[in-house]
């Protein structure tokens, strides 16, 4: 009979996007339960995207006392209920909540992976209690996984925790499927069409940003540099491909209305594949202020694009100065602009092929699938 895992994330996208195709590969030697919010029907997705059985709790991603002990007496009946042999989270609240009812639950193995951590950005009081909920997670943990070296460097910097932190594999949570993010699964005319859709046209430099449009990602100075740029350089445009969070992490209105009005700022929304999007680029800007390990710059690479990113955990391991990008300041945009004119000038010259062997050799996927599963297989 297979032993019992039980991966648990805040919210079902978490899932089946940072975990693609893991949780099925890891049924082949485990029973894998997936526990998330419901999300509409996106928690049925990922049971049918990883053939797993599913179980819905609500998680709220926002700070509530009384939400979060409720939900915390729901999965510790959960998991009473199916006596897992692992717990394995990903995402903050999840991981607090899922480690503290785990522990109460008697679950030997009690794992977290942190792919972020937020309060390093933050400051105060919600600082503190950031640092505390993550002290509680760390000492309600059997083993914890920092996705990266930044990341790791932080929780023994700021006493998290004095538990041992290992990383697996070279970093992140999932790794690259590279057969998926490549450039050559793409034709020209589909390329073409693509443009025409868009209005690019072959004479202009395409910068573009994967992920959530929000402050922390380091929108407003990406529009606003891109908005100095664009004045002077009429053939450059910026694709925004992704949604904006009005409530959690709002943009300025002046960002807003800029993305708004300037006829070479265009916005996808949320899509299904964004593949073809750092298809039709020419370089992928990353200014985000905090990161685990972020997948998005990964994906560029491996598609061949080089990157803009911040000195920041994660992007700063997986980017390799003048080899697969540059890394910049965070929070800095005159910085930004002159980076991101440098690359339109022709100074900055990266190679297509080194970006996406640098991924292929350190990230590939099975890499990860085979180093996650022999941490599986060492527990007792």
């Amino acid at each position: 009979m297979k032993k019992k895992i039980i991966r648990i994330s805040t919210v079902p996208m978490s899932l089946s996007g940072l975990l693609t195709g893991q949780l099925k590969y890891m049924t082949n030697y485990f029973e894998v339960v997936g526990i998330s919010s419901k999300g509409g029907d996106k928690l049925q997705n990922v049971s049918d995207q990883e053939n797993i059985r599913t179980i819905p709790v609500e998680l709220k991603r926002q700070i509530s006392p009384i939400n979060d002990l409720i939900t915390v007496w729901k999965l510790y009946k959960v998991l009473k209920k199916e006596k897992p042999f692992i717990v394995h989270s990903i995402t903050p609240k999840a991981g607090l909540l899922a480690m503290i009812a785990s522990k109460f639950a008697g679950v030997p193995h009690r794992l977290h992976t942190f792919t972020g951590l937020i309060f390093p950005t933050k400051h105060g009081f919600i600082k503190r209690l950031l640092i505390s909920t993550d002290k509680i997670l760390c000492s309600c943990a059997t083993q914890i996984y920092p996705e990266g070296e930044g990341i790791k460097n932080d929780l023994i910097n700021y006493k998290i925790t004095s538990k041992p932190l290992k990383i697996i594999a070279n970093g992140n949570v999932n790794g690259i499927n590279i057969n998926h993010y490549n450039s050559n699964n793409f034709d020209e005319n589909f390329i073409s069409n693509l443009k025409k859709e868009f209005s690019i046209s072959e004479k202009d430099y395409v910068f573009v940003f994967i992920g959530r449009l929000v402050k922390d990602k380091g929108i407003n100075e990406l529009i606003s540099a891109f908005n100095e740029l664009n004045s002077n350089l009429e053939n450059t445009k910026l694709l925004l491909v992704g949604d904006y969070e009005h409530d959690l992490d709002p943009l300025k209105k002046k960002t807003l209305n800029i993305i708004k009005t300037n006829k070479n700022i265009i916005s996808t929304g949320w899509v299904e594949d964004v593949r073809p999007y750092f298809k039709i680029s020419n370089l992928l800007v990353f200014p985000s202020y905090r990161e685990g390990f972020p997948n998005v710059v990964m994906q560029a690479g491996a598609m061949g694009l080089a990157s803009i990113v911040t000195d920041i955990n994660g992007a700063n391991e997986i980017i390799i100065p003048n080899k697969n990008g540059i890394i910049i300041p965070s929070m800095n945009k005159d910085k930004l602009k002159q980076a991101m004119l440098s690359f339109y000038n022709n100074e900055i010259i990266i190679n297509s092929k080194t970006c996406r062997e640098l991924i292929v050799n350190r990230y590939e996927q099975s890499i990860l699938w085979k180093a996650q599963l022999n941490e599986y297989n060492s527990l007792k």
